[in-house]
């Protein structure tokens, strides 16, 4: 389920107080310039699967920044401490210090959230 940021319209539009084309350069102007902040901030490769697009709201046009990366819940709203068990497999199998090892399962100390939406949004004001 892919997370995204709104643009608030009403704000955007009392601060511009523009018509036509310009409206839609400067709401553009602003959505991609957040999208940028949240592709840095975003972790590991997740910032490959940042979108962005302006859309015609109810209140006017918004700006809409989309991550669809298959992880992107577990990393906003983070992960309890969870036992990790093969699906397919007796083992799992994986690389530590350069050695392969095996093991039958593996207690995960979770994670925390990292809302770096939220936080390209308030670093794009």
């Amino acid at each position: 389920m892919p997370a995204e940021v709104r643009i608030d319209p009403g704000k955007i539009a009392r601060a511009l107080r523009l018509r036509g084309g310009r409206t839609y350069r400067k709401v553009s102007e602003r959505t991609q310039r957040t999208a940028a902040i949240a592709e840095r901030e975003a972790p590991g490769s997740m910032g490959r699967y940042i979108t962005w697009k302006i859309v015609d709201g109810p209140r006017g046009l918004q700006g809409v920044i989309v991550c669809d990366h298959p992880a992107v819940r577990f990393v906003l709203d983070g992960t309890r401490p969870h036992v990790i068990r093969p699906r397919r497999a007796r083992a799992l199998r994986f690389e530590v210090r350069g050695r392969v090892v095996y093991a039958a399962y593996v207690r995960h100390p979770g994670t925390r959230a990292n809302n770096f939406l939220a936080r390209a949004l308030r670093m794009g004001r």
